[in-house]
C-alpha cells in the first residue's frame, strides 16, 4: 500500500457525512489500493455525536482506514490534509432564501479557508458541499492566498447526477448511456444543464429525445428545483445523494475522466464570457494526476448563452453580498 491519503471532512457528524464516510473508508472514493486517514471536524456541540460515528467506523474494520482523528479546531483538523471536503454548515430549511444561507455560512468558510491555507498539505484539493457552495468556495479560496486557486472547487455533481437520471428515464435507457453532462453556473435554481452537449448513447440529448419543449420545460425545472422538492417531501435537505455526489466529484478529480467530461464548479478565468473570478460550474475533463481543464470549443446557442448569463448574474450578486469576506 502507498502512504495514506489524509481526508479532512467538516460537519462530520451530520447526515451527509454519515452517508458517505463509510463509503470513503471502504475505498469507493480513492480506490481499493489507497489507504486513508480520516480527519473529522465538527463544532463543539457535535463532538459527542461524532464520537459515535467514529465507534461505528471502528466497528466496520475497514482495511484501508489507517486512522481517525477528530477535532473541533479547524487548524488541527486540516493539518496535513491532502483532500478537504467542506460539508459542514447550516442546511437550507423550508422557506429559507440563499441570501439567508450566505449570511450564516459565509464566516464559517472564511475561517476554514484560513485554516487550510496555514495547515493543509501542499497538494490539497478542496470541494465545497455546504451551500451556497459556489460562493462559500469563493470565500474559502480568497482566504487561502498561498493555495493555488484551482485547488478550490464547488460541487455541481449532484445536479449532474439528477440530470442524468431524468434524461435516462425520458429516453428509456440506463444512466450508463448518459455522458458529457455539463452543469453551468451556480448550484441553485439558475444552474443550467446544457442538454445540447449532453450525449445519450452517442447522440446529443436534444436529438435523442426529440422533445425540446420537455427539455426546456419539465427537465430544466425538475433538475433546478430538485433540492426544494426533496425538502418538501422529507422535511430535510438532500443527504445521501449529496454525499454520493461529493464522492463522485473527488473520485473523478483524482482518478480522471478520460475523454468524457463531468461538471465541477471551478474558478473562472473568463471562459465562455463568464465573469472572471467566480466559482462557476463548467464542463471539465480531469487528467487523473490531480489536474482538470475546462472543456474548450463548445458551440453555445442563444438559448444556452442566455441561461449562462442569468446564472452568472446571480453568482455576481452573491459575490457582492460577501465582499467583506474576500481578502
Amino acid at each position: 500500500m502507498t502512504t495514506p491519503v489524509r481526508v479532512a471532512v467538516t460537519g462530520a457528524a451530520g447526515a451527509i457525512c454519515y452517508s458517505m464516510l463509510f463509503r470513503i473508508a471502504a475505498g469507493e472514493m480513492l480506490g481499493k489500493n489507497t489507504p486513508i486517514i480520516l480527519q473529522l471536524i465538527e463544532i463543539p456541540p457535535g463532538m459527542k455525536a461524532l464520537e459515535g460515528v467514529v465507534m461505528e467506523l471502528d466497528d466496520c474494520a475497514f482495511p484501508l482506514l489507517q486512522g481517525i482523528e477528530i477535532s473541533d479546531d479547524p487548524n488541527k483538523g486540516f493539518a496535513g490534509a491532502n483532500i478537504a471536503m467542506l460539508v459542514g454548515g447550516r442546511p437550507r430549511g423550508a422557506g429559507m432564501q440563499r441570501a439567508d444561507l450566505i449570511k450564516i455560512n459565509g464566516p464559517i468558510f472564511e475561517g476554514q479557508g484560513k485554516a487550510i491555507n496555514d495547515n493543509a498539505a501542499d497538494d490539497i484539493k478542496v470541494v465545497v458541499v455546504g451551500n451556497p457552495c459556489n460562493t462559500n468556495a469563493l470565500i474559502a479560496m480568497h482566504n487561502a492566498p498561498d493555495v493555488p486557486r484551482q485547488r478550490f472547487t464547488a460541487m455541481t455533481r449532484l445536479d449532474q447526477n439528477r440530470a442524468m437520471t431524468q434524461l435516462a428515464r425520458k429516453a428509456g435507457v440506463g444512466v450508463d448511456k448518459i455522458s458529457n453532462v455539463g452543469i453551468w453556473g451556480n448550484h441553485s435554481a439558475t444552474m443550467y444543464p446544457n442538454f445540447y452537449d449532453i450525449q445519450i448513447a452517442g447522440k446529443s440529448a436534444d436529438k435523442a429525445i426529440a422533445d425540446e419543449a420537455w427539455l426546456k420545460g419539465d427537465f430544466l425545472k425538475t433538475v433546478s428545483t430538485r433540492g426544494g422538492a426533496i425538502i418538501a417531501a422529507r422535511g430535510a435537505s438532500s443527504a445521501a445523494s449529496a454525499g454520493n455526489a461529493a464522492i463522485d466529484h473527488i473520485h473523478d478529480w483524482v482518478k480522471g475522466t478520460g475523454e468524457n467530461f463531468v461538471s465541477m464548479a471551478v474558478p473562472s478565468n473568463g471562459e465562455y464570457g463568464v465573469s472572471e473570478g467566480l466559482i462557476f460550474g463548467y464542463p471539465v475533463r480531469c487528467d487523473g494526476k490531480g489536474g482538470y481543464k475546462i472543456v474548450e470549443g463548445l458551440d453555445l446557442n442563444d438559448f444556452s448563452k442566455e441561461k449562462i448569463k442569468a446564472t452568472d448574474a446571480e453568482l455576481s450578486e452573491e459575490r457582492s453580498f460577501v465582499a467583506d469576506l474576500l481578502k
